[in-house]
């Protein structure tokens, strides 16, 4: 946990300073217990933001390839990732899976926070697109409060396709937790259909994002 503290501390200091974010809302994260925070995706530094800002550790999954980087910058991206928690996963794996899931059910189960992205994958055109269901799923499960989170202005900060970081003004607000009965993992898809779209109202409340009916795809996967 002091590794922790003092990795976060340090980024979190730089993120301000340079910054300058909006950050409101933190009182809302749990003090206690397991968590997990569902937010909208518009930049590769949104974990690193939130991982930062947030008052208590979260836990996402991390390209695999984070953790190996040559040089200075991949040095300090892996010493980041490990102090928080970051999970590696390989290129190519599917973070939804079954097995991906039960990684994150793992971390609840020790009252520790998780972060995912419904959408699945980040927006490039900065619209809200349809949640993926496993963040409901974990909720459902594991019986874990969901922390919504809304970011407005982080795909300034490495536009699309830009290996670069221009500083720039974002916000972060964190939303009023929603609240799920536990029913554990073998609940009915509407159950967990609604309990997706429930969380996706609710990030969209903070955003105030054009919303999207259909899901979004990366890149690589869309025609």
């Amino acid at each position: 946990m002091e590794t922790f503290d003092a990795v976060r501390a340090t980024f979190a200091a730089t993120i301000k300073v340079t910054c300058r974010p909006t950050v409101t809302g933190l009182e809302h994260v749990p003090t206690t217990g397991p968590f997990i925070v569902a937010s909208n995706h518009l930049s590769f530094l949104d974990s690193v933001i939130i991982q930062a800002l947030m008052p208590r550790k979260v836990a996402f999954f991390a390209k695999a390839e984070y953790f190996t980087a040559p040089g200075v910058k991949g040095k300090l991206m892996k010493t980041f990732f490990e102090s928080v928690g970051s999970i590696p996963v390989q290129r190519g794996e599917q973070a939804a899976s079954v097995a991906a899931l039960d990684s994150l059910v793992d971390i609840l189960e020790q009252d520790e926070g998780i972060g995912i992205y419904p959408e699945g994958t980040r927006s490039r055109d900065g619209r809200l697109y349809r949640g993926r269901t496993g963040v409901a799923w974990l909720a459902l499960t594991t019986g874990a409060p969901v922390v919504p989170v809304g970011l407005k202005g982080t795909e300034k900060l490495q536009p699309a396709g830009s290996n670069g970081i221009k500083f720039s003004k974002f916000s972060l607000t964190v939303g009023e937790p929603l609240h799920f009965d536990r029913v554990g993992s073998k609940h009915p898809l509407p159950m967990r259909r609604k309990a997706t779209d429930e969380i996706m109202d609710a990030i969209a409340a903070i955003t105030g994002q054009e919303r999207v009916e259909h899901y979004n795809q990366s890149p690589q996967s869309a025609d």
